[in-house]
């Protein structure tokens, strides 16, 4: 008995560790297919700018929805710490730091992830089932470069553009919200954020959506192409990404933080 719990102990920990070295293998295969799609003149242009109107149309309003209430939320809580500590001056500036290097990015992952992502999964998934990346593979056609790839810089390019949108949505509301609520002159607001604000702040913000997309294709790929057992598999490979992505992606969120923080001095990015 003790030694079969122990082997079922060792399965246990070793499906994990099997399931990051294969997404680990994935992903460079997938950056493999990019450096050879473009070297070799193959890269599908027509695919990505479907696959980037797709992903526009599906996450834009999800996105612009959170990050209305997010910026509600957060305007009120920067509001009464900053009036606990007698930092109202600064209350611009904490707000919108706060959206620039944390939410912003984030609401971008998120919405990205729970629905472009999902959709990819699931698109490659159905294909998958019904014997298609198969098909392709049986006639010479490479998956990566005619499924994977235009996808993953579909997102890179929608994270990067909503990213923006979210960003600017949020502080104005943060702004309203601190302006007619809270009573906060706009000028003191603004200047304060003139003040603390840098334009690393804006490529930080940027370079977390680029990398966050990345994170969000790679994975829903990974979990779509490796669905089976018919439409339930498919099912259970989006709640998979999905989980997967989160987690993933709150771990990136920490170790670009830290990074950043550690060579760009300052607060915690």
């Amino acid at each position: 008995m003790p030694a079969t719990s122990e082997a079922r102990a060792l399965t246990a920990l070793g499906k994990p560790l099997a399931e990051v070295l294969a997404l680990l293998r994935f992903t460079r295969r997938v950056f493999g297919a990019v450096v050879s799609s473009v070297s070799g003149r193959r890269f599908p242009l027509a695919e990505t700018v479907v696959q980037t109107w797709y992903a526009v149309r599906v996450c834009t309003l999800p996105a612009l929805a959170v990050s209305v209430p997010f910026g509600i939320i957060l305007a009120l809580q920067v509001g009464v710490l900053a009036q606990e500590v007698g930092a109202v001056a600064f209350t611009g500036a904490g707000n919108t730091l706060a959206v620039v290097r944390q939410a912003s990015p984030l609401i971008t992952a998120l919405m990205l992830s729970g629905v472009a992502g999902s959709a990819i999964c699931a698109d490659l998934g159905s294909r998958r089932i019904r014997e298609e990346i198969d098909a392709m593979e049986v006639m010479g056609l490479s998956v990566m470069e005619r499924l994977v790839v235009p996808r993953m810089f579909a997102i890179v390019v929608v994270a990067v553009l909503l990213n923006g949108v979210v960003m600017f949505f949020t502080i104005l509301t943060t702004l309203s919200i601190s302006v007619v609520i809270q009573d906060l002159p706009p000028g003191s607001y603004l200047a304060s954020v003139t003040t603390l604000a840098q334009l690393s702040d804006l490529w930080l913000s940027l370079t977390k959506a680029a990398i966050f997309a990345v994170i969000c294709a790679v994975v829903a790929s990974y979990k779509g192409l490796g669905a089976s057992r018919g439409p339930t598999g498919v099912g259970e490979a989006v709640t998979s990404a999905v989980v997967t992505n989160f987690v993933l992606l709150f771990a990136a969120n920490f170790v670009i933080s830290q990074v950043h923080s550690t060579f760009a001095g300052g607060p915690i990015g």
